[in-house]
């Protein structure tokens, strides 16, 4: 690292120091600033505990414990001036207690790190944010054994360094970063390097890695909840048939977790949505044009009390102010990979995407009044797919 001076136009070679000499700790000092910033090590990170011991029968405590934005767990492991020996073993020890984790087990513990540091947020929530997930039944937390392992110091040992290399020709998901105290005058800064992998070496290893999990996934996971989906969805239509039901008529049964019907407007369609803890049926605004669907879901609030009264039951309204869509939604819960529950399940899903068609249709055709006065507004302004490239789609689109 080097200092500029403008005024010489030259630069100076700072000297990197031990933590030791400046009096930092390890738990006081450097876990306390990754944890509020933990995008120096390369990318974006949830901690979601310290000095996390939930562990059984062990007084063991590991630094740090995050998520990535995969759902993956991290495992952080501070040392300062030296690695020491033992750092591989710890984590290897952390990511195998950790790998018992469930989704339920994790939102707790982040709950606890929430509530400990004053912070009145629910964990669910913040978890669907960070993963930019909508609901958090859709959220998949700690997978399989694909936990990964960080490790920080100012010094790896060379017993370390061998160590790792070997694990990550086996598949271990690890990294070493090298922190770097400088000291210049009554300032100090720090530099977090990554060291293992080398960064131009770890897109290789990555792509390897993912190559063979989305093989894994794609044998052992996917055929089957493709399969369960498929078969879902062809019992489902055979029912909508049976019930006369013609809004799914020309739709064929696929492997997603949903199914949409047009609902008569561009951009606008009824959802239904199989889940492996429930069903939901939907009305949804999914334009490419934002504030058109903001538009469209304010017309439909104001008249809420009405479509509820028809619908027979409160709807879970969703604008989403920080996406395009906008969702007015209605769900039960079910053990939906049971097919035991497939006859109860695809019964409700047909009575209620019945009652959301029925609420919903009297109102597409001011829906529609509303959508060309946005239309005329956008011809008129004469705007340029260019300057605004979502409404310009909408536009053409509608």
């Amino acid at each position: 690292m080097f200092h500029i001076d403008r005024a010489s136009n030259r630069m100076t070679k700072l000297k990197p120091v031990q933590f030791s000499e400046l009096g930092f700790g390890e738990r006081t000092h450097l876990q306390e600033w990754i944890a509020h910033e933990p995008e120096a090590l390369g990318e974006e990170l949830l901690i979601i505990q310290k000095e996390f011991s939930g562990f059984d029968d062990t007084r063991e405590r590991l630094d740090l414990l995050a998520l990535d934005k995969t759902g993956t767990l991290v495992i952080i492991e501070n040392k300062l001036d030296d690695s020491g020996r033992d750092v591989v073993w710890q984590c290897l020890k952390y990511a195998s207690y950790c790998s018992s984790l469930t989704k339920t087990n994790i939102a707790q513990i982040f709950q606890e790190y929430l509530d400990k540091n004053g912070r009145a947020e629910r964990a669910e929530n913040v978890i669907c944010d960070f993963l930019e997930k909508e609901d958090f039944s859709e959220v998949i937390l700690n997978a399989g054994n694909e936990q990964r392992l960080i490790m920080v110091a100012a010094q790896f040992r060379k017993e370390v360094t061998s160590t790792v290399l070997w694990l990550l020709q086996h598949d271990i998901r690890l990294q070493c970063f090298r922190a770097t105290p400088f000291l210049n005058g009554e300032q100090i800064f720090l530099t977090f390097d990554q060291v293992i992998p080398l960064p131009e070496a770890e897109e290789l290893i990555i792509k390897l890695a993912a190559k063979e999990k989305e093989e894994i996934v794609t044998e052992r996971g996917q055929a089957t909840r493709f399969s369960l989906r498929t078969d879902f969805w062809a019992q489902t239509l055979v029912a909508l048939e049976q019930a006369g039901v013609q809004l799914y008529s020309n739709i064929s049964p696929g492997r997603d977790h949903w199914l949409n019907a047009g609902a008569g407007l561009s951009g606008a369609h009824y959802t239904m949505i199989f889940l492996r803890d429930g069903a939901r049926v939907s009305f949804a605004l999914e334009s490419a044009a934002k504030e058109r669907n903001k538009a469209l879901f304010d017309y439909l609030f104001s008249r809420r009390t009405e479509i509820e009264r028809v619908f027979g039951a409160p709807l879970e309204w969703r604008r989403m102010e920080d996406k395009k869509a906008s969702l007015i939604v209605y769900a039960k819960t079910f053990d939906g990979y049971d097919k035991a529950n497939w006859p109860s399940m695809i019964a409700w899903i047909v009575e209620h995407i019945q009652k959301m068609e029925k609420a919903f249709d009297p109102h597409i055709p001011a829906l529609k009044k509303i959508h060309q006065t946005f239309v005329s507004k956008l011809s008129q302004a004469e705007t340029t797919d260019d300057s605004l490239p979502d409404v310009g789609y909408a536009a053409k689109e509608a």
